[in-house]
């Protein structure tokens, strides 16, 4: 009998994890739960399901719970939540203040929704917890004025982090550098000054594995950085520089290793020692520089793109304990890339939505399309859900069937 309810209590938790898509899924880009897609596309792509247009500008990817959808964007330099149906229907919407409209304007951050609320960090550093049911304002604080910190040149590109009843977000202060909050009212949980460094556009990533302390592991202007999550210590730090402080890309783990990228210096390889106390660099690749593209590790390789203002604009595939570059090239623009169910989705900022089979031996597109539709950049990760891609693109959201009848 115990075993049977063990049973069920395991099945339903995996229901409820696969019922949530988080940043990048759960922020390596893996979409481990999704089976049974398309190995091949039509010359046009796959069907297109629907396609919303009012979003507002920005450049978030979809936030999906309950067989909802959420997305924000700016209208009129405002920023506004649409909550959607999975058949593209607005079930309601809600305009949460002033949106970052300056250069590249548009909302930055993806919602994340956990345990009945909904957060958004605005462009603006303006931290909301909303009601999921209703969308009232439980709480808000300004992690700018709050904490002692300055925006960045493009602001906040950060998506919060959520640990047990922690929000971790990094305000970039000399003192209050990245700070731990309740997730149910805002309160302070506590405050780590880290190296001091300004936030530089990094959503962090939690590690917690056997024989590493448990750690959150994000980038601020100079700095790599581990911090203690049970105290908001800082268990080591790596200098990696970027000359404008440009580091969006979220660190990924993988055995004991920790692969960290940035814009024209490239990549590094980590290796965590003394349980996670310190790390020590294995291997460090100039070529690997996308600037908010990001990466996937399968098995042996990295996937992933480097882009440099045009000039070093190719996929790349790289052996993940070696760093030796197995082979470039450009049939696409670089841009984001996701993975699910045996293949790449390589997503190009000039529009080009790619499904390509992931080898070390060649960048082997299988199939591609235009996007079309939508306004502005091409930056929005895509995301895929229940057999469903969805692609934004400024003002539009797109979904695409992944999956036969």
């Amino acid at each position: 009998m115990r075993k049977v309810i063990f049973t069920v209590l395991f099945a339903l938790t995996i229901m409820s994890l696969c019922a949530q898509v988080e940043w990048r899924y759960d922020r390596t880009g893996i979409y481990s739960t999704e089976k049974g897609l398309l190995k091949s596309w039509a010359a046009e792509g796959p069907e297109l399901l629907w396609h919303y247009d009012g979003l507002g500008e920005g450049h978030t990817s979809v936030g999906i719970a309950s067989d909802k959808l959420y997305v924000t964007g700016i209208k009129d330099e405002k920023g506004y939540l649409s909550v959607l149906d999975l058949n593209g229907k607005l079930l309601n919407s809600l305009m949460y203040g002033d949106e970052w409209a300056r250069n590249y304007p548009g909302a930055r951050a993806m919602p994340i929704i956990n345990d009945n609320m909904i957060y958004l960090l605005t462009g603006m550093g303006e931290l909301i917890g909303l009601d999921e049911k209703t969308l009232t304002v439980v709480w808000k604080r300004n992690i700018f004025n709050d904490f002692d910190a300055k925006n960045i040149r493009w602001g906040l590109y950060e998506t919060p982090l959520i640990i047990g009843e922690k929000l971790i977000v990094t305000p970039g202060g000399k003192e209050h550098n990245i700070v731990a909050l309740n997730k149910k009212n805002g309160q302070l949980i506590w405050s780590s000054s880290g190296k001091g460094d300004m936030a530089a556009y990094c959503s962090p990533v939690y590690i917690n594995t056997q024989n590493i302390i448990p750690q959150i592991v994000t980038m601020t202007a100079e700095h790599i950085l581990g911090i203690d999550v049970a105290t908001g210590k800082m268990i080591w730090s790596f200098y990696f520089k970027e000359r404008n402080s440009v580091h969006p890309n979220t660190p990924i783990f993988v055995d004991n290793t920790l692969f960290i990228q940035a814009p024209e210096i490239g990549a590094v390889m980590l290796r965590f020692k003394n349980g996670g106390r310190e790390v020590e660099k294995l291997w460090e690749e100039v070529k690997l520089d996308p600037i908010t593209g990001h990466a996937v590790i399968i098995g042996d390789y990295i996937y992933t793109s480097g882009y440099i203002r045009g000039a070093n604009n190719y996929w790349y595939c790289a052996n993940r304990h070696t760093g030796e570059i197995m082979y470039r090239d450009n049939k696409i623009s670089a841009g984001a890339v996701i993975y699910a169910d045996g293949m790449l989705y390589c997503y190009s900022e000039r529009g080009e939505m790619a499904l390509v089979k992931p080898t070390p031996e060649k960048f082997d597109v299988i199939s591609k399309f235009p996007v079309t539709l939508g306004t502005e950049q091409h930056w929005a990760h895509p995301v895929i859900y229940k057999g469903i891609l969805y692609v934004r693109r400024g003002n539009t959201l797109m979904a695409y069937k992944l999956i036969e009848n």
